[in-house]
């Protein structure tokens, strides 16, 4: 496969700004994919999921009946970093890479899934089955585009999610969780301690606790694929001033699950925790809940697809085809769509795509040319080992 306009769409979709507070949030760069597989004869439909927000679909149906793969990325991307003084849509290319704001994470992916497309439609089509490409709204904040995609009753025998993988197959990654604990306590004057009831103190018990009594646990949840559950205290506010006992305190936490565990033990974790530090301190209240703004309606949970699967192994199958040695299996470290796809519609996903995660959400975001193409030319080649089949 040559360019293909791939590093074009790219560009053009890097200067669409597609972060919240834009009006019309990821219009632009759905207009931008639109007009691309429009010139190369691929139908398109937006579905408008919010105003001026819709997700994209585009499909390839083969001559004979097989499987259907579903290539799927999302088209928003957060906001530019504070305080930096990079121009993240002007999309220039230096030294390979294309730089801007969405470049690895992740319209790398979806123009590399775009230019599979086309490649497919103008090399004769395909000898059997469907593939199908979504390209979703708002995974970095609710999910809504992956929700509408799923409530629209979409079904497919295996999907891609293109988060930045370094081009290697991962077969899963751990369920997320944002949670706060709220610490309530009683206020007194600083040089009366013993008047009132400290909710840093207990905060800090609770943190102390994580360390000392949860994380060890987690050895005995290990998951066979994505190995240890895990948790990370995020942030810790409270009180109002040194000469105060702390009337009040939050703690937010970032835990990542396994399919060894449930949402509900997660909960009954942390709450077991907080029942402790309220028994050491008559007088203390405590609440634990889900952060807003996490999800829409569906659990992020943990995904997980058989290694043995056959979309992993027409993915890893692909490798020979487009030139390069498979690199292997590997686990993503970060939650993505694909989550959704395989528990609320069934679908096994696994999770493959260019670039590099750690330039994710910073001002050095880039992506190598050569990786994009090369995954286009992995795409199309697995696309035509997968729907091969009936």
């Amino acid at each position: 496969m040559d360019d293909n306009g791939i590093v074009g769409l790219l560009r053009d979709m890097v200067r669409a700004p597609s972060h919240p507070g834009v009006p019309r949030q990821e219009e632009g760069t759905v207009r931008a994919l639109e007009a691309y597989l429009g010139r190369h004869g691929i139908a398109v439909e937006l579905v408008q999921v919010r105003q001026g927000r819709p997700n994209l679909l585009a499909g390839i149906k083969g001559r004979k009946p097989g499987r259907h793969l579903l290539l799927c990325g999302h088209t928003d991307t957060v906001a530019p970093n504070e305080g930096s003084d990079v121009d993240f849509f002007s999309a220039r290319t230096e030294a390979g890479r294309v730089f801007g704001r969405g470049a690895v994470d992740m319209k790398g992916a979806i123009a590399a899934m775009a230019g599979a497309l086309a490649e497919i439609q103008g090399s004769g089509g395909l000898e059997a089955g469907r593939v199908t490409l979504a390209a979703v709204i708002d995974e970095e904040l609710e999910s809504h585009g992956a929700e509408a995609l799923i409530r629209s009753g979409f079904k497919a025998d295996g999907a891609v999610i293109g988060e930045p993988t370094e081009n290697r197959v991962a077969v899963g990654h751990l369920g997320l969780e944002w949670l706060e604990a709220r610490f309530f306590g009683r206020a007194a004057h600083g040089s009366l301690r013993k008047e009132g009831v400290d909710a840093i103190a207990a905060a800090a018990h609770f943190v102390s606790l994580v360390e000392s009594e949860l994380i060890p646990g987690f050895e005995e949840r290990r998951d066979p694929v994505l190995g240890l559950p895990a948790i990370n205290v995020g942030t810790i506010r409270g009180g109002q001033q040194p000469s105060m006992v702390a009337a009040e305190c939050r703690v937010q936490v970032d835990r990542r699950w396994v399919t060894t565990e449930t949402v509900e033990q997660v909960f009954d974790d942390l709450n077991r925790l907080l029942a402790k530090v309220r028994a050491a301190r008559p007088g203390l209240t405590t609440e634990l809940a889900r952060m807003p703004g996490g999800m829409a309606t569906m659990l992020h949970g943990p995904l997980v697809i058989d290694p043995g699967h056959p979309l992993v192994a027409a993915a890893r199958g692909a490798f020979a085809e487009a030139g390069g040695g498979d690199p292997g299996l590997a686990v993503f470290p970060a939650w993505t769509d694909g989550a959704l796809l395989w528990r609320e519609a069934g679908i096994p996903t696994l999770v493959w795509g260019p670039g590099e995660l750690r330039l994710a959400h910073s001002a050095e975001e880039s992506v190598a040319v050569d990786d994009v193409l090369l995954a286009a030319r992995l795409y199309a080649a697995a696309a035509r080992r997968f729907t091969a089949a009936p």
